[in-house]
């Protein structure tokens, strides 16, 4: 026969104190592994969300990033015309040639980051149509104008409308602010550089960014781009690229669930000596349980429910926390600032995902058990006899 679990319900009520200081640890280790799992989260679905399966991002053969890659002028020029390429309506390669720099900049509160600035040409924009103007205009081509992600807009110093970065020996009047469907665009600086791209002095860019046309084969192309021997880039889809660009993530997940661990076994201790203390302090009920009836098996299942129950508590303030925390922190601080391994920086909005939920759940009732059941051992164990002895 079991015992009832109004009798474990009414036992948290009674003790106030004692169930809201376990359930405060369990509910501290909940909303830490909910705030650091809902920014790897987050992370990981902005850089995906990035790439697109039609473009291919071209670099320099042994270059992990754009950032890390320089593509000479002749290069570009070989490998515009490739078969298999999009092009606009006018007969124009969709492809793009792109500069990339990683200067520092101000934020507004006081500090400073690096940012990632991307240089494209007039083509850049049909390339990434998935860009829209949100505030101001486009910038016209070869007059030293930029637009700003919205995500940079609203982080850093200096780059609102109307404002000038200095850069490059030349000054860039910001004239526009653009989104871009959420994804690790909307933390960049765009500059118009057909002017810079067109100039003797300069003589390549970092990166190409090419659509590929539709019904074309874009293994094929792939492939035709690594085996040229002119040029010495390979090629893989923008899709791969971020996905790549996301598995910094997977060792910070790694650490995460590492940190939870460790909380969690703090947390344990918590419970266990409350309910250590729950026994010492119900020898009399125990016994009294006994003496009606409830099997040994009874008091410890009874005893280690009433563990879970006090983590289930946790678990409940933990997730209201974590989410209003989540909450103001993507509201107030449009969300937190996290460097890829390119070393910029993106801002990244901090997402609750049902599987950072289920982690933080399977987490709380591992708790509940392993802290439950040895002070539930201990009052199953006691003899009718002593335990009415003991009170």
């Amino acid at each position: 026969m079991a015992i009832p679990l109004k009798y474990n319900l009414r036992n948290l009520f009674v003790r106030k104190m004692t169930t809201l200081a376990t359930a405060g640890g369990a509910a501290l280790v909940v909303l830490v592994t909910l705030l650091l799992l809902s920014l790897l989260t987050g992370l990981r679905h902005m850089l995906l969300s990035t790439g697109r399966a039609d473009t291919l991002v071209v670099l320099r053969k042994g270059a992990s990033s754009d950032a890390m890659s320089f593509i000479t002028r002749e290069a570009y020029q070989a490998m515009r015309y490739l078969p298999g390429i999009a092009q606009t309506p006018e007969g124009e390669p969709l492809v793009s040639p792109e500069s990339i720099s990683q200067p520092l900049l101000p934020t507004k509160n006081g500090g400073q980051e690096i940012v990632l600035l991307r240089g494209v040409t007039p083509i850049g924009f049909r390339v990434h149509d998935n860009l829209r103007i949100i505030e101001g205009r486009m910038p016209n081509p070869s007059v030293n104008e930029t637009i700003v992600g919205v995500a940079a807009a609203q982080r850093y110093q200096g780059v609102g409308i109307g404002d000038a970065i200095q850069f490059d020996n030349f000054k860039w009047n910001v004239v526009g602010v653009f989104s871009a469907n959420g994804t690790a665009f909307e933390s960049e600086v765009w500059l118009d550089i057909s002017s810079l791209f067109n100039d003797d002095a300069r003589r390549g860019c970092s990166g190409i960014r090419l659509v590929v046309a539709p019904g074309a084969d874009q293994e094929a192309l792939i492939r035709r781009i690594a085996e040229d021997p002119r040029i010495s880039l390979f090629a893989q889809s923008e899709v791969d690229y971020y996905a790549e660009q996301a598995v910094g993530a997977r060792m910070l997940y790694l650490l995460t669930l590492v940190l939870a661990l460790i909380m969690g076994v703090g947390a344990v201790f918590g419970a266990m000596n409350t309910m250590f203390a729950a026994v010492t302090h119900r020898t009399a009920e125990i016994g009294a349980l006994r003496a009606i009836g409830f099997s040994r098996g009874a008091v410890l299942v009874s005893f280690v429910t009433e563990s879970i129950c006090l983590s289930l508590l946790g678990y409940i303030g933990g997730v209201a926390l974590g989410v209003g925390t989540i909450f103001l922190i993507n509201q107030l601080m449009q969300g937190v600032a996290f460097q890829l391994p390119s070393f910029s920086t993106v801002v990244v909005s901090l997402r609750v995902s049902p599987a950072s939920l289920l982690i933080a759940f399977v987490l709380t009732i591992t708790m509940g058990v392993v802290g439950g059941f040895f002070p539930a051992r201990r009052a199953a164990g006691f003899r009718v006899t002593e335990a009415l002895r003991r009170a």
